[in-house]
């Protein structure tokens, strides 16, 4: 019984965090996710999570892109 309890800590501790997930998904969308991280990302990280987690950075990119074009077209005077 202690093995499983210490193969039940071990596995607890690998488990990704949200904040390693956004870290993750950020770096995936520059190409610059390191091999060690891709690893643990693919044993340890659950895939519904890095999907919200993606489509809602790539929400807050496009309405960030959105608001500076607006920006600057009401600045310019169109």
């Amino acid at each position: 019984m202690e093995q499983a309890q210490k193969y039940a800590v071990a596995a607890e501790m690998e488990r990704v965090t949200l904040l390693q997930t956004v870290a993750s998904v950020l770096s995936s969308f520059f190409g610059v996710q390191s091999s060690k991280h891709w690893q643990r990302d693919f044993t340890h990280g659950n895939a519904l999570t890095f999907i919200m987690v993606g489509v809602v950075l790539a929400a807050g990119f496009v309405l960030t892109l959105l608001t500076v074009v607006k920006l600057i077209l009401r600045h310019a005077g169109m």
